[in-house]
């Protein structure tokens, strides 16, 4: 029995001489042979760009189009390593994230362009697809044949960030290793076949989409078909128009999914299950019950230090048993927390006490951090791996994912740093001192709330967020709480602790910008019945207490 590793390059190499469709994205459609040629041709490309001594890093940034998974396929072919550049970045983030990463070439399109407008990045080499000039650079290549020989496990192959308390940039090292085997196993756990159809609508800067929904389609031999941007109306017609048999999802692309008008037919289709996390078990059964499609829960952190499988047995709203190893730890005194207790309808009591980190004592994958040995340090203490991610446990061992840990937040699926969006908010001209934290959100995840200490003009913030260059599309607050002084404990900092625990409930004004709307306006005590009655039908209330 061969036991060696695999690595992602062998499996590129592998769909050589196979004509059978592999790829669709709108109108295109490539075999699997195609990708792998024109995986062969751009790893050509690549190794002749890259600058002697320079790292072998290539920079993405790219809507979900062929030429992302094709740029993937070619890093692994060269030995390289894919930067995930999220395009939701501005300004000075966006170009600290390029040059953190080491990348002598940057692949993007003509409408990420006005992104890079003005940014200085020294030393980067731009290719914009679908130009004259980038089908000139890649024609000599054309006859290229795709050699696996180059790469060895223990290759980098992403770089994909995550943010963390500090701000600091956080990209998380997954090997070609890795890749293959997460791949391997996904395909083993969900019975992948080679007929069978991945749909792509998470963006592929994410491990998401890359680890849980391309990887296992390359180790199967399985059709990936992508979505430049997810889109809830767009979402049926894909699935039917490329026979998708499965996708990926975070929780808020499930609710917005549920959000569609329904339709009498909205259970033809051909998925026969989803894979993901932080839909909630209130929407994953309805999600199936409307769409006939059963959906997968898991966890697995973004540097893969933890995971937690979804198995037959596993009670409603919970992620899955804890694999040895696995314990949920008060961060304060490194002691497990006590088991959750319920009420008779299955609702939260003891959170204060039983909500604690998700910590990993077993050996783990983690490869660390690109360039940052103190997010390493903060990941990796006394021979644990924290994973940063709250969560409690029931009497037979299951867990519950019950937010984010400290002023980390998780909004709409994306990973934000408080520290981060705290510098933005300080420009405003009204503001003392500011502190931002997260409040759960009803559904999954969180929601940015901030406490501003100063003189609020509703009108004048919004127009102040508008003209920031450098705030992400998912870091305005949705709560600002204004107060006269800001609470400091005797060392003078600020009391994060209790601002979370009162959340939007609390004896200050707050000031509010609900769903869809881009002004804020004062929360009125009916505002706050009808959240919570929100978090209520979910089964979340008790997190607005933690």
């Amino acid at each position: 029995m061969d036991l060696r590793q695999q690595t992602v390059a062998e499996l590129i190499a592998a769909r050589w001489g196979d004509h059978r469709p592999g790829l669709w994205c709108e109108e295109q459609v490539l075999t699997h042979h195609a990708v792998a040629a024109g995986a062969a041709a751009r790893a050509a490309l690549l190794a002749d760009l890259l600058p002697p001594h320079a790292e072998p890093h290539v920079g993405v940034l790219l809507d979900n189009t062929p030429e992302f998974p094709l740029w993937l396929a070619a890093a692994a072919l060269a030995g390289a390593a894919v930067a995930g550049i999220n395009p939701t970045r501005r300004g000075p983030e966006l170009a600290r994230d390029i040059l953190h990463t080491e990348c002598p070439v940057l692949v993007t399109e003509r409408a990420h362009l006005p992104l890079l407008a003005g940014l200085d990045l020294p030393g980067v080499r731009l290719l914009v697809t679908g130009t004259p000039e980038y089908d000139a650079l890649l024609a000599p290549y054309a006859g290229a044949v795709p050699d696996p020989s180059r790469a060895t496990p223990a290759h980098r192959l992403l770089l994909y960030f995550t943010s963390g308390s500090t701000g600091a940039p956080k990209a998380a090292i997954c090997s070609q290793g890795r890749l293959a085997a997460a791949g391997e196993s996904l395909a083993g756990q969900f019975a992948v076949r080679p007929d069978d159809v991945h749909y792509i609508c998470m963006p592929m800067f994410h491990g998401n989409a890359v680890i849980a929904d391309w990887a296992p389609a390359l180790a199967a031999g399985a059709g990936v078909a992508l979505r430049r941007r997810f889109s809830a109306s767009g979402f049926l017609a894909d699935v039917r128009r490329y026979r998708a048999t499965y996708f990926t999802y975070v929780g808020r692309a499930v609710q917005y999914l549920l959000a569609t008008e329904p339709r009498p037919d909205d259970r033809d289709n051909p998925l026969r299950l989803g894979f993901g996390t932080e839909a909630g078990a209130v929407d994953a059964a309805a999600f199936e019950r409307r769409f006939g499609v059963r959906l997968v829960e898991g966890y697995g952190s973004s540097e893969g230090g933890a995971a937690i499988q979804w198995s037959p047995g596993t009670p409603s709203g919970a992620v899955g048993r804890a694999a040895p190893g696995l314990v949920v730890l008060d961060p304060d005194t490194c002691e497990e927390c006590p088991t959750a207790a319920f009420d008779d309808a299955g609702r939260l009591l003891n959170g204060d006490r039983a909500i604690g980190e998700l910590v990993n004592r077993a050996p783990n994958p983690f490869e660390g951090y690109w360039r940052n040995p103190e997010a390493e340090a903060e990941r990796r203490r006394d021979g644990c791996y924290w994973t940063g991610d709250l969560f409690y446990r029931d009497t037979d061992g299951y867990l519950y994912f019950a937010g984010r840990a400290d002023d980390r937040l998780r909004v709409d699926s994306e990973n934000l740093a408080a520290a981060v969006i705290e510098n933005i908010l300080a420009r405003y001209e009204g503001a003392r001192a500011v502190a931002v934290y997260a409040v759960p959100d009803p559904v999954a995840g969180d929601q940015v709330m901030a406490t501003l200490a100063g003189h609020f003009d509703p009108l004048a913030f919004a127009g102040f967020l508008l003209a920031q260059p450098d705030l992400g599309t998912k870091m305005a607050p949705r709560f600002v709480r204004v107060v006269e002084r800001m609470p400091v404990t005797a060392t003078n900092k600020i009391r994060r602790a209790g601002l979370r625990r009162e959340g939007f409930r609390c004896g200050d004004p707050v000031w509010w910008r609900p769903p869809g709307e881009s002004a804020y306006r004062r929360l009125t005590e009916d505002d706050v019945a009808g959240l919570v009655e929100q978090y209520r039908e979910r089964g979340r209330e008790e997190l607005l207490n933690r």
